[in-house]
C-alpha cells in the first residue's frame, strides 16, 4: 500500500506541472480522414485541459487542423516557424503567439524550451527528426519529460518495431527504450505521460 501511495503522489506532481506540450506533426493531412480526427481530438482534448500548445506554427496538414481545434476552443497556442516557411505562407494567422527564427535547429531547441512533454503525432521527415532529438536529449538527460507517439491506427507500429529490434541487437538499453511512450488515442497518451516517472540509464555504462 505505500508503494501505491507513492506512486499516487508522483502522478498528481506531475499532472499539476503538465502546463504546456509540444506537438509534433506533419505538414501533411495523410491519406485517411483519421489523421485529422486525432489532431482535432489533440487539439480538443488539450485546450479543453488547459494546457498550452507549442507547435510548429503552421497553417497547413496535421499542424493547421491541429491550431484550428486548440483556437476553436479557447485554448492557446505558441508558434515556432522559421522565416522561410513563413516567406511561403505557411504560417497560420490565427496564432497571435508566434516565435520567427532563422534555422530548422533553432526551431527545434525552442519547441522543447520549457514545455512539460512531447506529443508527437503521425508525420515524415520533420516530425522524425523532432521526436528523436527530443528522444536523444532525455537519454542525455537533458530533458526530462514525457515523450509520446499518438500511434493513431497503428501508423507508428513499424517504428516501435524498431526501436525493439536497437535494444535486442545492443544499440539502446531498454530504460531508454521506455524513454518513449505511446498509446492509440490521446486520453490513453496523456495518462501515461500523467503517470510518467524520468529513468533513463547514462548511454555509456
Amino acid at each position: 500500500m505505500k508503494k501505491l501511495n507513492r506512486t499516487l503522489t508522483t502522478c498528481q506532481i506531475f499532472a499539476h506541472i503538465m502546463n504546456s506540450i509540444a506537438v509534433f506533426c506533419g505538414a501533411n493531412k495523410g491519406s485517411h480522414p483519421w489523421f485529422a480526427e486525432a489532431a482535432t481530438e489533440l487539439g480538443k482534448t488539450l485546450a479543453q485541459r488547459g494546457i498550452r500548445v507549442v507547435f510548429g506554427g503552421g497553417s497547413v496538414g496535421l499542424m493547421g487542423v491541429l491550431a484550428d481545434a486548440v483556437l476553436a476552443h479557447g485554448g492557446h497556442l505558441t508558434g515556432i516557424i522559421t522565416h522561410q516557411l513563413h516567406g511561403l505562407e505557411l504560417g497560420h494567422p490565427g496564432v497571435t503567439d508566434m516565435l520567427h527564427v532563422e534555422t530548422m535547429s533553432e526551431r527545434r531547441v525552442l519547441l522543447l524550451n520549457g514545455t512539460d512533454g512531447v506529443i508527437t503525432m503521425p508525420g515524415g521527415y520533420g516530425s522524425m527528426d523532432e521526436h528523436f532529438e527530443a528522444l536523444t536529449l532525455a537519454q542525455l538527460h537533458q530533458y526530462r519529460k514525457p515523450i509520446g507517439l499518438l500511434n493513431v491506427r497503428g501508423y507508428y507500429d513499424p517504428l516501435l518495431q524498431m526501436l525493439d529490434n536497437m535494444v535486442a541487437n545492443g544499440f539502446l538499453k531498454p530504460d531508454n527504450r521506455n524513454l518513449c511512450l505511446d498509446a492509440p488515442d490521446v486520453t490513453s497518451l496523456l495518462g501515461k505521460m500523467t503517470a510518467y516517472e524520468y529513468k533513463a540509464l547514462t548511454k555509456w555504462v
